[in-house]
């Protein structure tokens, strides 16, 4: 069985853990904060940064990111110099994943998730549980979303955005770089690059 580590060890590392089951062989988790580093309450081992070449076999699941950091992203996973074939993909037995769909590399996709025909997912995206994804959207790289999220058909959301779990996304719409959608918001316009979203209907904060 494949072995892997997850980066860093925070709220979206340990709900991975769930979804892996017999996908892969947990080591541990690797942390840049020092306190953070050894023996946690779970029992989960966490290591520095050695571990990536230590365990040169290991797969690798980067997930930082939060509401508060996601834009930096982007900036944090190009910074661990992962090759793009040494990074896993994690998909929980119960999601819903059409075989005409595609999901990108260092994504997770959690329990309860639908991605529906011709969905794209991009890379080092996070999808946490029982959100939707229709037909013909797709999630740009390095985006969150969380969960339960209904994204209807043809919509695009683009690079490095942030979707507020219970939000709701109208189809066609489209949602630019670097967004936030904040918690439970609908909606129905497209929202350009850079900005903070929130309500019903969603609007500009």
């Amino acid at each position: 069985m494949q072995k892997l580590l997850i980066f860093p060890f925070n709220g979206n590392g340990l709900e991975a853990i769930d979804c892996i089951e017999e996908q892969y062989e947990f080591i541990g988790f690797i942390d840049d904060t020092i306190e953070k580093q050894g023996i946690t309450r779970e029992g989960f081992q966490v290591f520095n940064r050695v571990a990536f070449s230590k365990y040169k076999e290991a797969k690798v699941l980067a997930v930082p990111g939060s509401p508060t950091s996601f834009r930096s992203r982007k900036k944090i996973i190009e910074g661990l110099g992962i090759p793009i074939d040494r990074f896993a993909k994690v998909i929980h037995p119960s999601a819903v994943v059409s075989k005409w769909s595609k999901v990108g590399y260092n994504s997770l996709v959690m329990a309860g998730v639908v991605i529906t025909s011709n969905a794209i997912v991009g890379n080092h995206v996070c999808v946490l549980p029982n959100s939707v994804i229709h037909h013909d959207s797709s999630i740009g790289d390095y985006s969150l979303v969380g969960s339960k999220v209904l994204i209807a058909g043809n919509v695009n959301i683009a690079e490095n955005c942030y979707i507020g779990s219970g939000s709701n996304i109208i189809n066609s719409v489209s949602i630019g770089e670097n967004t936030l959608i904040g918690l439970g918001s609908n909606v129905i316009n497209n929202i350009s690059s850079n900005l903070k979203a929130v309500g019903n209907p969603a609007k500009l904060i």
